[in-house]
């Protein structure tokens, strides 16, 4: 079995990268090759590079997907269930299926659980530690990984019972410049960092209030979902050469304090 690689004082934070085989609007997008790295290899070696993570999971139903994991430095000691592969599974059902089997199998009690999307390739190991370090004075909230929203609120429409639209948050929004907009952010998918007390008790990753962890940069908030999607992280490659990402796969990464 491999080892435990790492383990932050006081806490045991497990990373889960859920990646199942099924991927209708980008086929195999897990194992795309991105940049010379199958998309799922991004996130398995920003974790490992973070430091700060006691073990990392990849959640797979494929064995393809999951021997890709394992030679990236990714531990993938079973294959997820059928039930929670399909398009209906629910992302915490996954999670606690992972977290339960993951104690069991160790025998040590795990603190917290970070879900990294695959689908997130140019999330940085600084990232990753910057919200490990929130999460430590966060009192127990959640730590997730927000961007500036692409379109303000103020700007979106709803259909009406007429047929027509109206505004969706504020009636007014629409004649307001962009300089006077209140700041307004999204989730970005990026990370997701929650107690696992909390998580079993209310099923759920998301404590009420969480806390923001705030990603600035575009390209590391980008969610690949869609072939467009994929056009455009690959276009953003160039920004990341000579970056974080080569010198990690160099072995010259250096710690760097938050974003």
């Amino acid at each position: 079995m491999q080892e435990v690689f790492s383990v932050i004082p006081g806490k045991s934070i497990l990373a889960v990268i859920p990646a199942r085989g099924g991927s209708k609007r980008l086929h195999r997008k897990n194992i795309l090759p991105l940049g010379g790295l199958p998309l799922v290899a991004w996130s398995i070696r920003a974790a490992r590079e973070s430091g700060v993570l006691c073990d990392i999971l990849v959640s797979t139903d494929d064995q393809e997907i999951a021997e890709v994991a394992i030679a990236y430095g990714a531990r993938v000691p079973w294959l997820r269930p059928l039930e929670l592969a399909s398009d209906t599974a629910s992302v915490v059902d996954v999670l606690l299926h992972d977290l339960n089997r993951y104690e069991a199998m160790v025998n040590v009690g795990i603190d917290a659980v970070m879900l990294l999307q695959p689908t997130s390739p140019y999330r940085r190991a600084s990232t990753i530690r910057g919200a490990v370090d929130a999460f430590q004075y966060s009192n127990g909230a959640s730590i997730i990984g927000v961007s500036p929203a692409k379109t303000h609120p103020f700007w979106c429409l709803v259909s009406d019972e007429e047929g027509g639209m109206r505004p969706f948050a504020n009636p007014d929004g629409l004649v307001l410049r962009s300089q006077d907009l209140p700041p307004v952010f999204e989730v970005n998918g990026c990370l997701y960092l929650t107690d696992a007390k909390y998580l079993r008790e209310s099923r759920s990753i998301f404590t009420k209030p969480f806390r923001p962890y705030f990603i600035e940069d575009p390209v590391e908030s980008i969610d690949i979902d869609t072939p467009f999607d994929w056009r455009v992280a690959e276009a953003c490659l160039d920004n990341y050469e000579g970056g974080e990402n080569e010198r990690i796969a160099k072995g010259q990464f250096q710690s760097k304090q938050g974003n």
